[in-house]
């Protein structure tokens, strides 16, 4: 019988080095990096928010306090904005501190996505919750965070988001092998593997970075040994879940994702998500893809090294 117990809570990772952007992360976190005028954590936690979860517990470390202050008041700005009239930058340097009941708690070393979750014990206690990634940033207009909680409302156990891949993508994400339930989009889970070789792929499907979690993760995190890497994977825990009962918390189901994904976690991802949400913006679309269509016209064919 699944466990109905609702999701109320969500954990965000966010203390990585992000040393794939250095030297602009050296003093500012990844995470703050914009997209366009609005950092891209911020996308992450109005998700969370959207999906009903507005308690929301942030795993940082070290040099990530402007995380923090981003998501808290900013009285002297917002006076000075006032003082000018300014109300739709007030009303924007106000929105990031109304979003959600905010936490924050330190990884103290770098040991992996499954020591991240797992910094989350305490805050979450025995309620099932969510995962998001923030390298990976989710349409708002694919409504991907809520059906994964109403598949955990159905099935119980976790359930984890799974876009198909091109087989030699597959190398750089966990890889799932699923079962077809009776809904369309959703799967059973028997087995899953971190990375792995391309010929040693159970499927194309591989896991973005959403998930929904029962607490039992906690429990068998505590007892996962470092996986790939050196570092405590969740596939690994999430693995182990997959083959225990569903009344310790066991199960896994993945939700089919089909919609639209921005990987944030590369210089040229980055590049065209930037790309894709200035060009959606009422405000700047017009001029600004005019200019695009120009700059590539002007730049077809060329093999420039460009600015340093």
């Amino acid at each position: 019988m699944a466990d109905n117990a609702p999701v109320l809570k969500a954990v965000v990772p966010a203390a990585g080095l992000g040393t794939r952007f250095l030297p602009a992360t050296k003093a500012t976190p990844k995470e703050m990096l914009p997209i366009v005028d609005k950092p891209a954590i911020q996308y992450v936690v109005e998700e969370a928010v959207d999906a009903g979860l507005t308690d929301v517990l942030m795993i940082t470390g070290r040099n990530k306090r402007s995380i923090e202050d981003h998501f808290d008041r900013a009285y002297e700005l917002e006076e000075a904005l006032d003082a000018k009239g300014d109300e739709e930058r007030l009303a924007a340097v106000r929105e990031s501190a109304d979003l959600a009941i905010m936490h924050y708690v330190r990884q103290g070393e770098p040991k992996g996505l499954g020591h991240a979750v797992f910094c989350a014990r305490q805050h979450v206690g025995r309620e099932p919750f969510a995962v998001l990634l923030g390298d990976d940033l989710i349409d708002a207009r694919d409504d991907l965070l809520r059906r994964m909680i109403q598949v955990r409302q159905r099935y119980g156990g976790s359930v984890v988001a799974l876009m198909e891949v091109e087989p030699d993508q597959v190398s750089a994400y966990g890889s799932a092998a699923i079962e077809a339930t009776d809904e369309d989009d959703v799967v059973r889970i028997t087995d899953l593997v971190e990375k792995p070789p391309k010929d040693e792929a159970p499927s194309n499907w591989i896991i973005i970075g959403r998930y929904v979690c029962d607490p039992a993760v906690f429990d068998v995190l505590e007892r996962t040994p470092p996986g790939r890497g050196g570092e405590i994977q969740l596939t690994d825990a999430l693995r182990t879940l997959a083959d225990t009962p569903p009344e310790q918390g066991g199960g896994v189901y993945g939700v089919k994702f089909r919609g639209r994904r921005y990987d944030t976690g590369n210089k040229l991802e980055y590049l065209r998500t930037v790309v894709m949400f200035a060009s959606e913006r009422e405000d700047l679309s017009a001029e600004f893809l005019a200019w695009l269509r120009e700059f590539c016209r002007e730049h077809d064919g060329v093999d420039g090294a460009g600015p340093r």
